[in-house]
């Protein structure tokens, strides 16, 4: 069942311990990641177009998909009419799923947390889904996201319940503020991720403004 298969898949990259592990894990489950997440209503790659529909108009330069994993965010927002869509992944079984869906101008092997490959305020805006969440990114690794993204530009992104407080996000957003590097514009309640499965799996997406 692919449910089952999916659930597995999730474990085994929740449990990873180390980047490597976590590389190892999304490149065996890169063949059917798309089949099994769907089986469990994953949502999060499509339901972040609707934040960054609202927050960012489709001509004012390159978005990157931070985390994009095998592209599902891509499509979506190509249709809507924005181009010029950057991803970042650590897999390159991903990265190569998300090359095959035409929706990418650009596609780069990096790891949140770590630098990234561009210059300071290269993008219009950044969104992420799915990546600050159990055993993935840091919550440090937004530092280098706002850097890469423009003044006047946009962060949007999803942080999963169980680690927005043992992950130390809210002291990161703070810091960021503090720093006067972005404000809070929007943050929605706790969600479901999964349509289908995990009910108690919670997430909530995040808007800031980039100063």
């Amino acid at each position: 069942m692919n449910l089952d298969k999916a659930n597995a898949a999730l474990d085994s990259v929740y449990t990873a311990e180390t980047p490597e592990a976590l590389a190892k894990a999304y490149a065996e489950w890169a063949a059917t990641y798309d089949s099994e997440t769907a089986s469990l209503g994953y949502l999060l790659p499509f339901l972040i177009t609707a934040w960054v529909a609202r927050h960012v108009p489709s001509d004012e330069g390159p978005l990157l998909d931070a985390g994009c994993g095998t592209g599902l965010s891509g499509p979506s927002l190509k249709a809507l009419g924005y181009g010029a869509i950057a991803g970042l992944d650590l897999s390159d079984d991903m990265l190569k799923l998300a090359g095959s869906r035409q929706a990418y101008d650009e596609l780069k092997k990096a790891m949140l947390g770590g630098p990234l490959p561009w210059p300071d305020g290269h993008f219009r805006a950044f969104f992420s889904t799915g990546v600050f969440t159990i055993g993935h990114a840091p919550a440090a690794g937004l530092h280098e996201l706002v850097r890469i993204t423009k003044s006047g530009g946009h962060a949007i992104f999803t942080v999963r319940d169980q680690v927005f407080e043992s992950g130390g996000f809210q002291a990161v957003f703070d810091e960021l503020e503090r720093a006067g590097k972005w404000r809070l514009v929007e943050q929605s309640p706790w969600f479901r991720c999964y349509a289908i499965g995990d009910p108690e799996a919670l997430v909530k997406t995040f808007v800031f403004e980039v100063m």
